[in-house]
């Protein structure tokens, strides 16, 4: 990873052991820093992409319980934070092959994401995974809401 001077530089996700390093998502600098900001306000949170049309294709940040994740919800990953990023199984199915990170811009999202109040908005940027990554995340399945601790 070269540095970048705008923050759009993407933040190393935490890995378990168990997933592969590549995983399927991350996060820039600038949208980490306002996720930490979020954070010490707010306490735990949780990302999720439900997919749909206008909000519901952005990711959005709620405080960790008060959304319900479905059984067939997705887990992509841990952000900072020990902050997990669920996503709809439908939803998994168009992005299984490709990385995804959140970043932050400019504008108002959904009035129901934390960062709303802020004047910025969490979007998605995507890159298809390689072959070796394809290989490497089927091998280790992610975990749904139906799992135990999901």
């Amino acid at each position: 990873m070269s540095p970048s001077t705008d923050g759009t530089r993407p933040v190393p996700s935490s890995t378990d052991g168990t997933r592969p390093a590549c995983g399927r998502v991350g996060i820039t600098e600038d949208a980490a820093r306002l996720l930490g900001q979020i954070v010490e306000r707010h306490g735990p949170v949780m990302f999720h992409q439900s997919g749909g049309c206008c909000d519901g294709s952005s990711p959005m940040c709620y405080p960790r319980g008060e959304f319900r994740v479905g059984a067939a919800d997705v887990l992509l990953g841990d952000l900072p934070d020990e902050t997990p990023f669920w996503m709809s199984a439908d939803q998994f199915e168009y992005w299984r092959h490709t990385h995804l990170t959140v970043d932050v811009v400019p504008g108002r999202g959904s009035g129901f994401s934390l960062e709303a109040p802020e004047g910025v908005r969490f979007l998605i940027r995507s890159r298809l995974l390689t072959d070796d990554e394809v290989d490497r995340l089927d091998a280790h399945p992610p975990r749904t809401g139906a799992d135990p601790g999901g």
